[in-house]
């Protein structure tokens, strides 16, 4: 196979920022996909659905005229979210989910949650309004190996809160383990996964690979290459439980290159040939379009796009970074040559 079609993509969990850097990475994700779950992880959170209506006012007055994309909306729980406000703005089409963090899980996750009895209310008025949440799903604990973050927090936290509000839909976001894939894949129909980009393609060894390589390094840390396999063999089986969600995370140059460098990997400019590259190597672009196009919509009860784009098996080119006031952000490399390029 030379060139597929695919409907167009979308990406339901994308980092836009804020300010200088979100004009910079925004026309990256617009360029490819139709829409995306934009995380609310701001300086300060968007934690309101006023919040959420600025938010997004903002990156609709950053967006090219030329280009058509909608961003779907979250909100940021805490333990102090107010029901009836989170309510309303779901009610009002302002927010399409809720971003649940653990307090300190990742970057801008200091007002997450501690204590998860607290936000029960909460989950409770969601799973009664049908409104999704999606879960960075690691412990904080210091006692735990960061490795086995994930594995820990679906026993000591998902698991409990899943079966105190079993009707509760649930997005594992950037699932890096082959506990989580099995997780997700024995539950039934309020549990699904998200996969990055950058989980499909590295293991662990990317961030020790002749030195530190702060551009690999993320949280959910990449893993073991035996959980890359089981991501991949997800991503490409066809089971609608798992789709696309790149976490495309950009941080400028400098807070990356640094002594305590920023996690997050920006892969929203080349994602769609690097998937296609993983689909192609498994044997299994057939189930592409499934994972980037049409599981994710049907999860979110979307109607998939009925716009398409097409790639070519010939050779992209990629710039090293892209460009912003704030300084160059570094482009996630796959360290493979790619051989599927969007037309």
């Amino acid at each position: 196979m030379d060139e597929i079609t695919l409907r167009r993509p979308d990406d339901y969990h994308v980092h836009f920022r804020d300010g200088d850097i979100m004009q910079a990475v925004l026309p990256e994700t617009a360029r490819h996909f139709g829409r995306a779950i934009v995380m609310p992880n701001l300086v300060p959170p968007v934690v309101t659905g006023q919040d959420a209506a600025g938010y997004r006012a903002r990156i609709m007055a950053a967006l090219p005229p030329e280009m058509s994309f909608e961003p779907l909306m979250t909100l940021y729980l805490t333990e102090d979210t107010d029901p009836n406000d989170l309510a309303a703005a779901h009610a009002a089409g302002i927010v399409t989910a809720a971003k649940l963090y653990p307090a300190g899980a990742t970057t801008n996750s200091a007002s997450g949650v501690r204590d998860f009895e607290n936000i029960i209310p909460v989950l409770e008025k969601m799973a009664e309004i049908g409104m999704p949440m999606c879960v960075h799903g690691e412990v904080t604990d210091p006692q735990i190996d960061i490795f086995d973050r994930e594995a820990t927090f679906i026993d000591r936290v998902l698991e409990p809160v899943r079966k105190r509000v079993p009707d509760l839909k649930v997005i594992m976001e950037h699932i890096t383990t082959t506990e989580a894939v099995a997780y997700v894949a024995s539950a039934g129909a309020n549990l699904a996964a998200t996969i990055t980009t950058h989980h499909l393609m590295i293991n662990r060894n990317a961030l020790f690979k002749g030195g530190i390589r702060p551009h690999y390094f993320c949280l959910p840390i990449a893993k073991r290459e035996s959980h890359r396999r089981a991501l991949v063999k997800a991503a490409t089986s066809g089971d609608k439980r798992f789709f696309l969600g790149t976490d495309s995370a950009p941080h400028v140059d400098a807070a990356k290159e640094t002594g305590c460098g920023c996690a997050g990997v920006f892969s929203a400019t080349n994602t769609m040939s690097c998937v296609a590259q993983v689909f192609d190597d498994a044997g299994a672009l057939d189930q592409l379009e499934a994972f980037t196009s049409l599981n994710g919509p049907r999860y979110y009860g979307l109607e998939p796009h009925e716009e398409t784009i097409t790639l070519r098996k010939e050779a992209p080119r990629f710039p090293q970074h892209i460009a912003s006031k704030d300084g160059p952000i570094t482009l996630f490399d796959p360290e493979v040559d790619l051989q599927w390029r969007v037309v």
